[in-house]
């Protein structure tokens, strides 16, 4: 397979597979549904929209001024507005070719600043782990707070309490033993792997290292805090979730940010989890749809405008450099 060939399908196949899912997610619903999904969509509460999506520029703002406190220590100090162009550009990016966005920010940075492509690039690998934690730390408190809902659908699958501890003690000693196989091969992908999870090390114990780490974590609880809270006011556009607890929406979320880290900005996938992820608190899949095509839609527009503007700006405020 030739490398031309290898790009290609890097590109096409995560947009038909966001294609397929909504081809599948049309098709699953009667046009009765259809109907009422489109109506529930239309006769959603614009105010809660647009404060998800500007909690979601905030989040954006947040990122743009934690990066310099990664950059600061290598001698860099990028101007905040290009930071908030450059990461707006680069998630407009990963809506159209997926993982693309990281070297467009890297490749940017290094146009506009004049910081190296592989310094820059650094920090946007450091982001990213830290990121990783954080959403584990997310999922953790998810597993806490709803704990009775999880294993009620574990029961319900044939799978009791008993069984769940089994599971989780045969996925510790899994995790144990495959660290040990690890740091023990020479393969190449064992290699890898150790290399990622020294960056993953590295990327943590950075922050303790630079001179605004308390601002460093108070930005990345904010920017995290911010994701879930423009999750969480769309459900006041659909009256069948507005009752819904918190912890709800926490699983919905972590659902929802695997789908969007599966296609293209989660096309087709995202309103297809979150809408499952739903109907285990007893949200009717209309609503669960409405909810779901609602939040994604939001969030897709604000990536697309705010992206098309980054990209058009850019290059204009900086043409003297």
């Amino acid at each position: 397979m030739g490398p031309s060939l290898k790009k290609f399908l890097k590109i096409a196949v995560p947009i038909l597979i966001g294609l397929g899912l909504v081809y599948y997610s049309y098709t699953s619903t009667t046009p009765e549904d259809r109907t009422r999904i489109f109506e529930a969509i239309k006769s959603a509460d614009p105010i809660w929209v647009f404060l998800s999506i500007f909690i979601g520029i905030l989040s954006h703002i947040s990122r743009a001024v934690r990066w310099n406190y990664l950059l600061e220590p290598m001698g860099y100090k990028p101007s905040l507005t290009n930071n908030v162009l450059i990461i707006l550009t680069s998630y407009f990016a990963n809506t159209l070719v997926l993982r693309s966005g990281e070297f467009l920010r890297a490749t940017a940075l290094n146009t506009y600043e004049n910081v190296p492509f592989e310094k820059g690039f650094g920090t946007i690998v450091t982001e990213r782990i830290i990121d990783l934690i954080m959403l584990l730390l997310v999922i953790l408190v998810a597993l806490l707070v709803q704990t009775d809902v999880i294993l009620g659908i574990l029961e319900e699958n044939g799978i009791g309490l008993a069984g769940s501890l089994f599971m989780l003690l045969v996925g510790i000693v899994g995790l144990l033993i495959s660290i040990r196989i690890v740091r023990k091969s020479k393969s190449s992908l064992a290699l890898k792997i150790k290399n990622f999870l020294n960056g993953m090390l590295d990327g943590v114990m950075s922050i303790f290292k630079m001179k605004r780490r308390g601002a460093f974590i108070f930005h990345t609880f904010f920017i995290w805090f911010c994701y879930v809270a423009m999750f969480w006011v769309i459900k006041y556009t659909v009256p069948e979730t507005t009752e819904l607890p918190m912890g709800a929406f926490l699983v919905a979320f972590v659902a929802g940010a695997f789908a969007m880290a599966t296609t293209n900005g989660g096309l087709g996938l995202f309103p297809i989890v979150v809408t499952a992820t739903l109907s285990v608190y007893g949200v009717s899949k209309t609503s669960g749809d409405a909810y779901g095509w609602i939040m994604w839609t939001a969030q897709t527009l604000m990536v697309v405008v705010f992206g098309t503007i980054s990209f058009i700006m850019l290059p204009l405020l900086n043409r003297n450099r």
